[in-house]
């Protein structure tokens, strides 16, 4: 995920939360957050429950995203976010939260409101792949699968973005039931991505592995003098074990059903 990427997901997630962006420049964004947001992200449970026992003002928090340094300016005081940061991921979990699933209907185009749309079922996933070590690697990934024909198209969501989608049905407009039902459509998702996985270089598990070994004699040194090992060792064996063992993780953020033109 790019900076520009953390950056545009930054405005949808808080302007979709019906925070106010005060600045949003190359590098940086102010945003004033909400009360709900400020309950949400910024752990501040005794100021609330205060100012509910007592009926004060709410003064929710107002807080700088810093995604490119180089871009912001030198003396901007913010916080930096960036792929693997705490709170990014915090705002992964929010939105998983508040909202995990979605369905939405494309709108057709004027030219084709003289006659009624049939609009086929999509099955979308946004996912995180987790490649974990004692080194750690993310990636995000939008999938979208057609429910009538089985079609799987990649980055899904960016192509979403482009469309006029709507949370009710447009007029003019039909919905195809789906073929395919959205459980089997998971199921083909994941054996996609487990498919796609095990296809790939995993140098970095190899490398791990060796990484691991090296360590383990090294232990396995230090304890060789002791017959009966103590538990100190097995502890540390497990502790190697966990910080090396090669692991990929896939993560379903977030998903939905998305009723496309299937006139288009």
């Amino acid at each position: 995920m790019q900076q520009t990427e953390i950056h545009q997901y930054l405005e949808i997630f808080f302007q979709e939360n019906d925070c106010i962006i005060e600045k949003n420049e190359p590098g940086f964004m102010t945003v004033q957050l909400t009360v709900d947001m400020d309950k949400a992200l910024m752990n501040r449970p005794f100021y609330w429950t205060y100012l509910e026992k007592t009926g004060g003002i709410p003064n929710p928090m107002k807080i700088t995203f810093i995604t490119d340094p180089k871009q912001a300016p030198k003396d901007l005081k913010g916080e930096i976010i960036h792929f693997g940061a705490p709170r990014l991921h915090q705002l992964f979990q929010t939105t998983k939260q508040i909202a995990g699933y979605i369905r939405l209907y494309e709108s057709p185009k004027r030219a084709d409101r003289t006659r009624q749309v049939p609009l086929h079922p999509w099955l979308m996933l946004n996912i995180k792949i987790s490649y974990e070590c004692d080194r750690k690697k993310d990636v995000l990934r939008s999938l979208g699968l057609n429910l009538i024909n089985g079609v799987l198209i990649d980055h899904f969501f960016e192509k979403m973005e482009k469309a006029n989608l709507h949370p009710k049905i447009p007029d003019y407009c039909f919905t195809v039931s789906p073929i395919i039902k959205p459980e089997s459509g998971l199921k083909r998702m994941e054996a996609y991505l487990e498919k796609e996985i095990l296809s790939m270089d995993h140098n970095w598990a190899r490398e791990a592995e060796l990484r691991w070994e090296k360590d383990l004699q090294l232990l396995n040194h230090f304890y060789e003098d002791q017959e009966e090992k103590p538990e100190t060792y097995e502890i540390e064996k497990k502790a190697l074990q966990e910080q090396y063992e090669p692991i990929v993780r896939i993560e379903i953020i977030n998903g939905g059903i998305f009723y496309l033109n299937a006139l288009n």
